[in-house]
């Protein structure tokens, strides 16, 4: 990490202001590898994806809703298709100039999800922080990928893999949330028929404590009880 002429801390690496020289790209399809509905508008490129997007570019850019990338974790295995061993600043070299492109494709309420592990995660943080602006980070998602702990491991046994967030705006961007399943609902009841409707029990704990979501509760006697606060927790207003 450093800081530039304009005090704005970003990470450096060697070769980092060498931009790739990219003119504008058309795509041609292939009429015998077509099929389905064209007013689908969906799309199957094959070629280097850094090419791909700038072909996007032209018709594309500020339209896209959701980007989701796999990108290599550059864990310095040897695949049968790429090499995902390469040099610390090659692999950034390589993001940068996508995740540029990514952020012109996307609309403002667009966002883009990233598949990372531990080898470069961080390091991919700061980067995506540069280009989308850090407070445009949405959440580190994690994602269990083993159950098991991994017996024969050198160090710590690693069960999960990362998937960064990143919302164009993240002051206008709202998630779509998924209505409750009927096996959801199964666990709610009502058997005090409260006006509020069906509840179920939950854990009473609570960060912190504010008097204005304080409420009575009522025990099966009928009898009301209201919480008392520990004397070691503040009340906020």
């Amino acid at each position: 990490m450093s800081k530039n002429n304009n005090q704005r801390l970003e990470l450096t690496w060697i070769s980092k202001d060498k931009e790739p020289k990219l003119e504008s790209r058309i795509l041609i399809s292939d009429p015998e590898k077509s099929h389905g509905d064209k007013s689908t508008e969906n799309m199957l490129i094959y070629g280097d994806n850094l090419l791909a997007l700038k072909a996007l570019e032209q018709d594309f850019a500020g339209k896209i809703k959701c980007i989701y990338i796999d990108p290599p974790y550059n864990t310095g295995n040897a695949f049968e298709h790429y090499d995902d061993g390469l040099e610390h600043s090659i692999w950034l070299s390589l993001m940068k100039p996508r995740l540029e492109l990514m952020h012109k494709l996307l609309k403002q309420d667009g966002t883009l999800w990233i598949s990372i592990d531990d080898d470069e995660c961080h390091y991919l943080k700061i980067l995506c922080d540069e280009i989308f602006g850090r407070k445009n980070f949405i959440n580190n998602v994690i994602w269990e990928k083993k159950y098991a702990p991994q017996n024969d491991a050198k160090w710590l046994s690693d069960s999960h893999d990362h998937i960064l967030g990143y919302a164009k705006c993240k002051e206008i961007w709202r998630p779509n949330l998924l209505p409750r399943t009927e096996e959801m609902n199964e666990r709610y009841k009502n058997p005090d028929n409260d006006p509020r409707g069906p509840w179920k029990s939950s854990d009473f704990s609570v960060r912190t404590y504010c008097q204005n979501t304080d409420y009575p509760i009522k025990l099966p006697s009928d009898r009301i009880v209201n919480p008392k606060l520990h004397p070691d927790v503040k009340t906020i207003f």
